[in-house]
């Protein structure tokens, strides 16, 4: 076909161009067509709650209804807190079961499967408390395929409930539907309900609800036709979540201790303590990362919360952004008079300029220092929606700061605005100071997210309670500065094996107004609670909350400690076969011996992160599909010089990594483009999206970054040569004769008049350059990792410098976009898209247009970090909605 290619013209070449377009659709449409033969006869979801520990099973049964093998897929959520711990097929007899390793030598198979061409699964995010597992299968004719997997969870209380939460989402109307929970607390089941959108509508009397005593039933039996026309039901069957909310008798104040096995568990949740009164400081971040929506939202909030406090509570407001701002010197009693004054305090908060987390966050325990005493509950709630940029910028000196300040005295919450956080730095700074840190997702309810989180923490009713056992080791948390209404303590470990007869717990706290203790004793020998499956609940509710506490404080301790921790975190995981961050399950399937990884993603990504090393995306079949088209690709670069040739070919080949058409001269020579000046990869971290898009620029090429005609902002970039990653040079303007000219040397400012250059490592001779108030509220800050905030008015910009492969090259990111994006730019508006459901190959919907995409990777380089990101990978005219020459510059 190569010698045919050479040898033929213009027409021939038309032929070649068809034949692409071919081998592009045929594999879709026969997707297509054989994904409308796999039925899903039976699909069932069975969870097991015992003493707060549930474990829930789901198996779905497929066939192939084709006299041809075809591939099937198996799809479902899990919440973000759940451990998967186990997965299962069955195909025509034989059982293959996944293996838990540890991630490193998961990941040396994985490199094996994918350099042989297989594909590689993971579990990843898709929302505020779901995450997706998908793995697929090839099945033979007229076969059958069973899926089973295993996730478990303990669950908490929050608000005097725990709640259950279960996903169904077969993606067809299922004959054979059944969702069964069973619950059993020995104290005795003192309220249960059922909620979520598989409750509602049509659907109602589908559930069954069933409590006795210690036990409760909920099932969820719809018909085939329940499950098409109830809301958000359709051809595609159900998709909702089902909450099963439950609370147990407390008569005894003292807790419920439950012992079994060499292992115990602690349940604390006295009921016999009245309200204490906090004094509580809100420091509330109005820099330009909490711009619109954002903003908008935490007024809203604020102004429900601060309506909410009792006249026996204290109160102070701490606004900031590069300046610190007080409502009020002192902490003021939460009078109506004073709350209606914080009130208008709060409606005038207005964002803009970069953000000082460690000045207003030390201002804030300056504030709470000078009314400390006993008696009242004391917390700082922090609330932010980026970065910090101004000040003291490095978030492990902030870290110290914060922990020298606090001393241990009282917690502090960190909440996290969106994705542009730095929600890593976040939470280790609120564990570091007895506090949590909580993600608050950019959605319509983000205020009611706010909300939420205060309720839990609104109502203190004990401080400083000590949990203290005997004759026990490897213990979690036992000392915990507040006790809240509504929540509970939970405390696991191991029994010495010296320990005989009655075990004990002993707790202290104090109360409003006095020292409240409680002593609790159990009979080892006679506490013994099995789960079907399972050896035992206790003991799995012991490995499943010592792992979660020794990972979240790993990050939190150095050397040899650190990695103790480490260590015991991995040994438990592998014992009860947790995918943890630190292990992977690996699925070997009957197909030439396929291979999978499943790896849990990281919260801090909002898409789906890829291991660390090669792509997690590949796709069965494309190896071999993109080795094809290598081969045409050099067959095009090979043919004569052609006059006045048109090439007209599917845009899909856009999509295909490696693939470039030579660049026709106007003669029609071709000009083979240099094979080291690979395409720039950029990512779109949408944040109402589950996954990522991508898409690719060729290299060298000056863009058009980000512009605001009025306010005269403007950003362009030169893309490196020949095999880089991102920009060599980049250049922003403001005002009339503002100016900064970045490469990866050094880099300039000029004020109109003067023109100051620094290097990159130059951070004390930047220090103090420039003020907030300056050159018409223009700022500049330089962390020591190399870091370049911008301020211009209220548009907030970042530069990194990245080196990888020996190359060194820049990358642009924006924490606060300009108001006005009117004007065509690579960091303009992004498109909304969504996934197109039912395809078998991956379909987006982007501004009422279908287009069929690929899954691939690019790296995030809007951090340091440079993670390695599962994408979208999506036509480079689909994702600017427009042409490479809309967003191009003749000059920097």
């Amino acid at each position: 076909m190569l010698a045919q290619v050479k040898m033929e013209s213009s027409r021939s070449l038309t032929f070649f161009g068809l034949l692409l377009i071919c081998v592009f659709l045929a594999p879709a449409i026969k997707a297509q067509s054989k994904q409308r033969n796999v039925d899903i006869y039976s699909f069932q979801i069975n969870s097991t709650v015992t003493s707060r520990y549930a474990i829930t099973v789901i198996t779905s049964r497929v066939a192939n209804s084709l006299n041809e093998s075809q591939e099937v897929h198996f799809q479902v959520k899990i919440p973000k807190n759940a451990f998967i711990s186990k997965f299962r097929m069955t195909i025509e007899g034989k059982t293959y079961d996944g293996i838990v390793k540890q991630k490193e030598e998961a990941q040396q198979q994985y490199s094996q499967a994918v350099s042989r061409g297989q594909s590689a699964g993971l579990v990843s995010s898709v929302g505020r408390t779901l995450e997706d597992f998908k793995t697929s299968v090839t099945v033979a004719a007229l076969s059958k395929v069973t899926f089973e997997l295993t996730y478990e969870e303990l669950l908490k209380r929050r608000l005097g409930k725990y709640e259950l939460l279960i996903n169904a989402q077969p993606t067809q109307p299922v004959a054979d539907f059944k969702i069964d929970v069973y619950i059993h607390e020995s104290p005795g089941i003192s309220l249960l309900e059922v909620k979520g959108g598989l409750s509602t509508n049509e659907l109602t009397d589908a559930v069954t609800t069933t409590c006795s005593g210690p036990e409760a039933w909920v099932n969820f039996y719809p018909t085939h036709e329940q499950q098409k026309k109830c809301k958000g039901c359709g051809k595609n069957g159900l998709n909702g979540d089902m909450i099963i909310l439950y609370d147990v008798d407390r008569e005894k104040s003292k807790g419920e201790l439950r012992v079994s096995k060499g292992h115990f568990v602690h349940y604390f949740a006295p009921t016999d303590v009245q309200r204490i009164p906090k004094n509580v400081v809100f420091v509330i971040d109005r820099s330009g990362s909490m711009h619109g929506r954002k903003m908008e939202q935490t007024r809203v909030a604020m102004l429900r919360i601060l309506g909410d406090l009792s006249e026996n509570d204290h109160f102070g407001i701490i606004t900031f952004d590069g300046r610190v701002e007080t409502w009020k010197p002192e902490l003021l009693k939460a009078t109506q008079s004073n709350v209606e004054d914080a009130k208008m305090f709060v409606k005038q908060i207005t964002d803009g300029g970069p953000t000082d987390i460690n000045a207003a966050v030390l201002k804030g325990v300056e504030m709470i220092n000078r009314h400390l005493r006993k008696g009242p509950a004391f917390m700082l709630i922090l609330l932010t929606g980026g970065y910090p940029t101004s000040g003291v910028t490095n978030t492990g000196e902030i870290q110290d700061n914060v922990k020298k300040a606090i001393q241990g005295k009282f917690p502090l919450y960190c909440l996290g605005f969106g994705f542009d956080v730095s929600f890593e730095f976040l939470k280790k700074m609120a564990m570091e100071n007895d506090g949590v840190a909580r993600r608050i997702y950019e959605d319509s309810d983000a205020d009611q997210q706010l909300q939420r989180f205060y309720k839990q923490v609104a109502t203190p009713v004990l401080t400083n309670v000590q949990m203290k056992y005997t004759g026990v080791a490897h213990l979690t948390k036992t000392n915990f500065k507040q006790y809240y209404k509504g929540s509970e303590i939970v405390v696991v470990g191991q029994l010495s094996e010296n320990t005989m007869g009655v075990f004990g717990a002993d707790v202290v706290a104090q109360a409003k107004s006095r020292t409240m203790e409680y002593r609790h004793t159990s009979t080892p020998q006679h506490q013994n609670y099995h789960v079907s499956g399972h050896n035992d609940c206790i003991e799995r509710s012991y490995a499943y909350l010592r792992v979660k506490q020794l990972l979240e404080e790993e990050p939190m301790f150095k050397g040899k400690e650190k990695e103790e921790k480490r260590r015991e975190a991995l040994d438990l995981s592998l014992k009860y076969n947790f995918v943890t961050p630190l292990t992977s399950m690996v699925v070997t399937k009957p197909q030439e011996e396929d291979t999978e990884v499943v790896h849990k993603p990281e919260e801090r990504q909002q898409g789906a992160r890829a291991p660390d090393g090669p792509s997690t995306g590949t796709m069965k079949g494309s190896p071999g599909r993109r080795e094809g088209l290598i081969l045409l690709k050099d067959a095009v670069e090979e043919l004569p010089r052609i006059e006045w040739l048109t090439i007209h070919i599917k845009k899909d080949t856009d999509l295909v990594p490696g693939f470039t058409l030579p660049t026709l001269t106007a003669h029609g020579q071709p000009t083979i483009t240099e094979r080291n000046a690979s395409p720039v990869r950029f990512l779109i971290q949408a944040q109402d999206q589950s996954e990522p898009l991508c898409y690719d620029i060729p290299a060298s090429q000056r863009l058009r970054l980000l512009q605001d005609p009025s306010s005269g902002f403007s950003m362009n970039g030169e893309l490196t040569r020949f095999g880089g990653n991102g920009f060599q040079r980049i250049t922003i303007y403001y005002k009339t004769g503002l100016n900064i000219s970045l490469s990866t040397s050094e880099f300039s400012f000029f004020d109109g008049k003067h023109t100051t250059a620094f290097q990159w490592s130059s951070q004390k001779e930047l220090t103090g350059y420039l003020t907030h108030s300056e050159l018409l509220h223009v700022n500049l800050s330089l962390s020591r990792n190399k870091k370049l905030d911008v301020t211009m008015g209220t548009t907030c910009v970042s530069i990194l410098i990245h080196e990888r492969n020996g190359n060194v090259f820049l990358w642009p990111t924006v924490s606060h976009p300009p108001s006005n994006r009117s004007m065509p730019a690579i960091l303009g508006k992004l498109p909304a898209y969504e996934i197109v459901p039912g395809s078998p190959a991956p379909k987006l919907k982007i501004e009422d247009q279908e287009v069929d995409v690929l899954w691939s990777t690019a790296v995030d380089y809007s951090t340091h970090s440079a993670a390695s990101v599962l994408c979208l990978l999506v036509p480079l005219q689909v994702a600017l909605q427009g042409e490479l020459s809309d967003f191009t510059v003749s000059y920097l």
